[in-house]
């Protein structure tokens, strides 16, 4: 997997962000493509990622390479997903977009899940991502409101859930997806909280996993929570009426994503 990384020049936010599941999943033959970069214009604490200012410019063959690397990999499912790209007018959407169709052309039936920035709260960068066809929309809130301001200072909870509420009012069929990480230092309540305003706008997917401190820099954890806790949120999800819900200590918003996909189409 690294070879054929390597030789497409591609990124991967396994590598990236020091994801714990990156053994199984490249032995697998399975990858999370990270595009625009490998450098954030944002400074999230939680984030292995490193920041940038002004990270370079957007590689334009990027997505054909993709295309290319998931035919390689016979991928059926595949996962996108980008730094924030804040300097960039569209955030990057038109390159997301570009990936997407990209992979379409090599693969019709490929199923595409994107996992995409908040562009700031622009209609038209979420617009231009949406009318590319995407299979699933994902997209992470992270941890609870209160937290925000300390673990993702840049970004707007409120944002967030209205980026998803617009996927549905543009296009209700579209297949939405969410996540948070745990141990931050949320409340029980809290996280409830999260998952009620994320079934309110109809979000139909969400994963709830263990955060993992990448670094004496960054975040502390506040809490290593027990798999009968993942086990009784699951329950709650579903009884919210989420169509899925993936809850485990090593789960990460696109780990085992085909699966969880599969899940609903059954």
């Amino acid at each position: 997997m690294r070879e054929l990384l390597g030789r497409h020049n591609l990124n991967t936010v396994c590598q990236g962000a020091l994801c714990p599941n990156q053994g199984e999943c490249f032995g697998r033959g399975t990858a999370t493509f990270l595009i625009l970069g490998k450098t954030c214009t944002r400074n999230c604490t939680f984030c292995a990622i490193p920041a940038e200012e002004r990270p370079p410019a957007p590689d334009p063959q990027e997505p054909q390479r993709i295309a290319e690397a998931a035919a390689e990999l016979c991928l059926t499912h595949v996962v996108v997903t980008s730094v924030t790209r804040d300097d960039l007018e569209d955030g990057g959407a038109f390159h997301f977009a570009a990936t997407v169709r990209a992979l379409k052309k090599h693969n019709p039936d490929i199923v595409v899940e994107v996992l995409i920035p908040d562009f700031q709260g622009s209609l038209a960068a979420l617009r231009m991502v949406i009318d590319s066809n995407p299979d699933i929309i994902n997209h992470n809130v992270e941890t609870v409101s209160r937290l925000y301001r300390d673990v993702r200072p840049q970004a707007d909870y409120r944002r967030s859930i209205g980026l998803l509420r617009t996927v549905k009012e543009i296009n209700p069929e579209k297949i939405t997806k969410s996540g948070l990480m745990l141990g931050l230092g949320e409340e029980w309540n809290e996280v409830l909280q999260v998952m009620s305003d994320l079934r309110e706008i109809s979000c139909d997917l969400l994963t709830l996993g263990q955060y993992l401190q990448p670094s004496g820099r960054h975040h502390p954890v506040f809490r290593y929570i027990p798999p009968e806790e993942f086990e009784d949120l699951r329950w709650e999800g579903e009884k919210m009426g989420f169509k899925a819900v993936f809850s485990a200590p090593l789960v990460r918003s696109s780990f085992h994503a085909a699966e969880l996909f599969r899940h609903i189409q059954s």
